[in-house]
């Protein structure tokens, strides 16, 4: 279904005082991405021609976050309701005489095709006027209830809780605030709207008694309550992640990945997982990671910025933070961590190593303990070993420094200089062995404790 031309409303000025944070209630993330960015990706993945973001206390970080995109801003300077809220896009979306769906920045996950219904219904021939999308919560708690004509998806009444009469609150269909109107008739709308109720503010969903008033005939579609839960709280941000990791644990194990223990697997909004692959419990994939075909992500290991190639096994206890790549078949075991370093094509480091700002040529093995030193208290400096090279266990790397292809690296060394390929690299003290030291010294301290 392709939507016509529309613009989208996002209500994003709210206070949030309930989230206690200084971080905008709408930017708070769910799956590492942005609440607000989920919308915005959505609106922009099914062709939203204009998008305009109603801003308030806190703006100066929801206009950060739209930086780059295609958005404008409006001010909503004092709170005086949802339909003010709205009232304040009209110079933004000026020209503009298309459909405008209004949505709410703490509302992530409304799906596109639910927009493109709504488009489509409002576009129908006996011409609505409103569409306003509704759900049926398990406890409608205090929503705003849609009072709907008998047999027909025509509003009869919509009601805040507050206002409602207890006949009213017993109708299960709630309001989930997001609607759409055609540009030439909200202005006009919204204008009307007054704020004679309990809480003396301008209601969008007045707009709809409005509407019926010049003749139209406003309707609601359904949607599932998943798409319409929004976000006042920690506790809620909480259950929406729950949810959305969940939905989205089936989403991969449908894809052909085997989750041993997928409640405790965590993925990120952008995550890509390969068929085949085997993720072992407590696995926590952060943002931008990819990972190929056949591998194996062992128990609590922790990915971010990270591409691992096809075969390749990870962990357990691995860390690979941003920058590290796995080339095909690559390994890396045991605390092991990697940081803008790239392990080449069948390269090995199975356990205690560190490395970070290097280059690991193909079927290099890095032993236990390895660790390139790439920081001096000022700068990086990179590390590259050569193809096929064996570095052995406790070894520190001091770069810049470069490891030939071939060469072996003996344990227990400080290489602050380069390996020429296929040589052997040996940077220790000479071993001296001190007959009967070791029994003298017992007994001297023995001698010193039973004196005390």
């Amino acid at each position: 279904m392709t939507p016509p031309r529309f613009a989208v409303v996002i209500l994003a000025a709210g206070q949030g005082t309930r989230m206690r944070s200084d971080r905008h209630k709408v930017l708070h993330p769910i799956a590492g991405k942005p609440m607000l960015v989920h919308l915005l990706d959505t609106v922009e993945s099914i062709g939203a021609a204009r998008s305009v973001v109603v801003v308030g206390k806190g703006r100066e970080q929801i206009e950060a976050a739209v930086s780059g995109r295609a958005v404008d801003t409006a001010v909503q300077d004092e709170q005086l309701g949802t339909a003010h809220a709205v009232s304040m896009a009209k110079a933004a979306l000026a020209g503009f005489d298309g459909p405008v769906v209004i949505l709410y920045g703490d509302t992530p996950f409304v799906r596109g095709e639910t927009i493109a219904t709504m488009l489509e219904r409002l576009a129908a021939g006996d011409s609505p006027g409103v569409v306003v999308l509704a759900f049926t919560p398990a406890d409608a708690k205090s929503y705003g209830r849609v009072i709907l004509e008998p047999g027909s998806d025509r509003i009869a009444a919509m009601v805040e809780y507050k206002d409602a009469t207890p006949d009213q609150r017993a109708v299960g269909l709630c309001n989930s605030g997001m609607m759409a109107a055609h540009a030439r008739d909200l202005w006009r709308w919204l204008d009307a709207v007054g704020n004679d109720n309990a809480a003396g503010e301008y209601y969008l969903p007045d707009v709809v008694a409005v509407a019926r008033g010049e003749g139209r005939h406003p309707v609601a579609i359904e949607a599932a309550e998943a798409e319409t839960a929004g976000v006042n709280s920690r506790a809620e941000l909480a259950e929406l992640e729950r949810d959305w990791q969940a939905r989205r644990r089936r989403e991969v194990m449908d894809s052909g990945v085997t989750l041993v223990d997928p409640d405790s697997v965590w993925f990120s909004a952008d995550t890509v997982v390969g068929r085949d692959c085997m993720i072992e419990p407590h696995v926590f994939f952060g943002p931008g990671v990819s990972v190929g075909e056949r591998t194996v992500i062992r128990g609590f290991s922790h990915l971010e910025g990270t591409t691992v190639g096809d075969g390749c096994e990870v962990g357990p206890f691995a860390r690979l933070r941003p920058g590290a790549v796995m080339e095909r078949g690559s390994k890396v075991g045991n605390f092991v961590e990697m940081k803008k370093a790239v392990l080449g094509e069948g390269a090995k480091a199975n356990h205690l190593t560190y490395l970070g700002d290097a280059t690991i040529g193909a079927k290099a093995n890095i032993g236990a303990g390895t660790i390139t030193c790439n920081y001096d208290g000022f700068f990086k400096y990179r590390t590259v070993i050569g193809a096929g090279a064996f570095i052995g266990s406790n070894s520190a790397l001091v770069a810049p420094v470069t490891i030939g292809e071939g060469a072996i690296v003996g344990a227990g060394s400080v290489v602050t200089g380069d390996v020429p390929g296929d040589a052997l690299g040996i940077a220790r003290s000479d071993q001296r062995n001190i007959g009967g030291w070791a029994a003298d010294f017992r007994a001297e301290q023995k001698a010193k404790k039973d004196q005390a």
